[in-house]
């Protein structure tokens, strides 16, 4: 334990791959008690007449959103030394909540996915809280960001070989099952977590210290930043929408747009993507300049939007493949919502030296996201009840680009407006100080 603490501390290169590793590690074990129920269909089963896997969706989505909600205050406020006990008991509480899934009989047994998603919501905050506020924070979040991408996929295809090797364990039973699978590796990558040392005063000087917030600190935030962020949580909330669907009926879709569809799709075009996505990502911290980097996000986002754009329309046309349309979709997905997550709040705080942290502001945007996703799930249930999934996604991917490029531009308009204020507010004082 010794020799790691001090590798850590004296290596750089060392401490970026443990970050890494166990940035990933985490939140890929994650996953592993909250998707692999996605994998199944449930065919044929039904409760007040909708079908019964959006129902499961639906509770599992809404207790993520409510954990979202929560997380607002609880991540916002967290404290460095509860950080482990609080990670390690929400992941117990949600694989026993999937323990009571397989256990109760449909159709009683949704309420317990939405006990699943309850605690798992604050599972990013917390992780991220190790990385945030250091100089190549970017750098060390390619983990997570990796582990965001291709772990509903790999799962996916970890699903279906784990239910070949154990065909007697049902659909019901198969999300328990990933879970204990995967617990004591989620416990080891806790540890590594654990042994990560605090940002440095390097790391403060260059991205300003990342404190626990007070309910003022946060009113002081909205009242100065208010309308560039709600522009923000708006575009983020279209673009959780558009991902969470995409990732929630992606088996649905595949044998919609190719019936002949192979299980390891999943694994391949995330892994393209993450490919893709995270070198984007990694170079943003090769640009020291704070304010230069936020620009450049922004435009990284806006890329994105109009990737997803682009490739449903070439996929309607007929010109490029499915596969290709899930690749390029998922490519455009990621290269905004990543960046939000990651890279976006990262260099606001840094910039405007705001006090606060980049879970109060990823959590404000996630707990409307998803209720987006809550929303689009009720409306295509009954009101788009006999339209293809497909079709539900490209129509909505036409949407979200369109109202989330001119959401995108009012935010930058917002900030840019706000840096020139911060800026001739301080050019006096500087005058008097160099006058001095």
């Amino acid at each position: 334990m010794g020799v790691i603490k001090k590798l850590l501390i004296s290596s750089k290169g060392f401490f970026i791959v443990w970050c890494m590793v166990a940035a990933f590690g985490t939140y890929f074990c994650m996953y592993a008690f909250r998707k692999p129920f996605n994998a199944g269909t449930y065919e044929g089963l039904s409760l007040w007449g909708i079908n019964y896997k959006v129902v499961l969706i639906i509770a599992q989505v809404f207790g993520y959103m409510i954990s979202k909600f929560i997380g607002i205050k609880v991540i916002s406020e967290l404290k460095a030394a509860s950080r482990t006990q609080l990670i390690i008991g929400l992941i117990l509480f949600a694989e026993i909540a999937l323990l009571l899934f397989g256990w109760v009989p449909h159709p009683y047994n949704f309420v317990f996915l939405f006990m699943n998603g309850l605690p798992l919501g604050m599972i990013w905050g917390i992780v991220f809280s190790y990385l945030e506020g250091r100089r190549f924070t970017e750098i060390l979040a390619i983990g997570l960001s990796v582990s965001l991408i291709v772990s509903s996929g790999m799962l996916k295809t970890i699903y279906f070989d784990v239910h070949e090797w154990l065909p007697a364990v049902t659909e019901f039973w198969m999300p328990f099952v990933m879970g204990l699978l995967f617990l004591p590796l989620f416990l080891l990558f806790v540890w590594m977590l654990s042994v990560i040392p605090a940002p440095s005063q390097d790391d403060m000087l260059a991205r300003a210290p990342r404190l626990p917030m007070t309910n003022t600190d946060k009113r002081n935030v909205f009242r100065q930043y208010g309308w560039g962020l709600v522009a923000f949580i708006i575009l983020y909330t279209f673009l959780a929408t558009l991902r969470d669907f995409r990732d929630n009926f992606t088996v649905e879709i595949w044998n919609e747009v190719d019936p002949g569809w192979d299980k390891n799709v999943f694994t391949q075009t995330e892994a393209i993507t993450s490919i893709i996505v995270l070198a984007v990502i990694g170079s943003l911290s090769a640009i020291k300049n704070n304010f230069k980097g936020f620009w450049v996000v922004n435009g990284i986002i806006g890329a994105g939007f109009l990737i997803t754009a682009l490739a449903t329309f070439l996929f309607q046309k007929h010109m490029i493949t499915p596969f290709w349309w899930m690749l390029l979709l998922g490519t455009g997905l990621f290269l905004a919502y990543m960046p939000m997550q990651i890279a976006l709040f990262e260099r606001l705080i840094a910039h405007f030296r705001i006090k606060a942290n980049a879970g109060f502001f990823v959590y404000m945007c996630d707990s409307i996201g998803y209720l987006g996703s809550v929303v689009l799930m009720l409306y295509k249930e009954f009101f788009m009840k006999e339209m293809n999934w497909s079709l539900v996604l490209m129509k909505f991917t036409y949407l979200q680009a369109a109202i989330s490029l001119v959401l995108l531009a009012a935010a930058c308009v917002f900030f840019y407006k706000s840096a020139v204020r911060a800026k001739n507010d301080t050019a006096p004082v500087i005058t008097e100080m160099q006058s001095a």
